[in-house]
């Protein structure tokens, strides 16, 4: 992790520091929404970050290959937490099938789900970059290599697709990675297509006339402005799964699902 830590990156590395710690002490709760971005008095008030660090990859499991690349492990206290929270949602979704099973009438029941750490896992990346993100490494990697895919979440993913829920993908990165990341999804094992009438990107060139903010939105406004256009289309989102609280903010969605991430905070 680099020694200058900017609050105007677009990713706030220093709440990395504050989730990872708060998160083991049961402080970081559900509600959470913002990292603490309070003026420490003293050096104390710090955590170090080598040690924050060590706490990260075990957290994941890190695992080394003989290549010297790093990746979470499946029976990580990661992959345990994310399986807890797919267990949940899978509840939840199969209660939708039955009711739709039923003969219930309305709005054709969809999911929304983000990318980074929701359903391709940006640790390796991280690893490489020492929690480092710019755009340009970013870039490099998605165009050259597949982030594998969270633990368990093309299961879930296939499963609710196989049950007649619509898949839609909505994530923070650029328009220009759409092809990369459509690749990413299909050659780790998500079988919904990542069309152009399911995957939405961000594309501040030429912004969607229906996000009234343009090309200046805000990650809510941007994520909760594309699930509204979503279900006006005739979806009810029944589940609105996202690592970050911006991800899930801003209204149209029946539930939220917060995947875990202590590597980096989004407002």
């Amino acid at each position: 992790m680099p020694s200058s830590l900017s609050l105007k990156s677009k990713r706030v590395r220093i709440a990395a520091v504050t989730a990872a710690l708060a998160a083991g002490a049961g402080l970081y709760t559900a509600g959470a929404a913002s990292a603490d971005r309070a003026v420490p008095r003293t050096d104390k008030e710090i955590p170090n970050l080598t040690q924050v660090q060590d706490k990260i990859k075990a957290f994941y499991g890190d695992t080394v290959d003989a290549s010297g690349q790093h990746y979470a492990s499946a029976d990580s206290n990661y992959a345990k937490q994310v399986a807890d929270i797919e267990k949940k949602a899978k509840a939840h979704l199969e209660k939708v099938v039955k009711n739709q099973v039923k003969g219930k009438k309305g709005a054709k029941p969809a999911i929304v789900v983000d990318l980074d750490d929701t359903t391709l896992l940006t640790y390796n990346y991280e690893l490489q970059q020492g929690f480092h993100f710019t755009p340009e490494s970013q870039d490099a990697y998605l165009k050259s290599t597949d982030m594998a895919a969270v633990f368990g979440m093309p299961q879930l993913v296939n499963w609710a697709q196989s049950k007649g829920i619509e898949v839609f993908y909505v994530t923070g990165r650029g328009e220009h990675q759409r092809e990369w990341s459509a690749r990413n999804l299909k050659n780790v094992g998500y079988k919904p297509v990542a069309d152009t009438a399911h995957f939405f990107l961000k594309n501040k060139q030429t912004p969607p006339a229906y996000l009234a903010c343009g090309a200046k939105c805000t990650t809510v406004e941007y994520k909760s402005g594309t699930r509204k256009y979503i279900e006006s289309k005739g979806f009810d989102i029944v589940a609105n799964f996202g690592d970050q609280y911006s991800d899930l903010q801003g209204g149209y969605a029946d539930r939220t699902y917060k995947m875990p991430n202590p590597m980096y905070y989004l407002p």
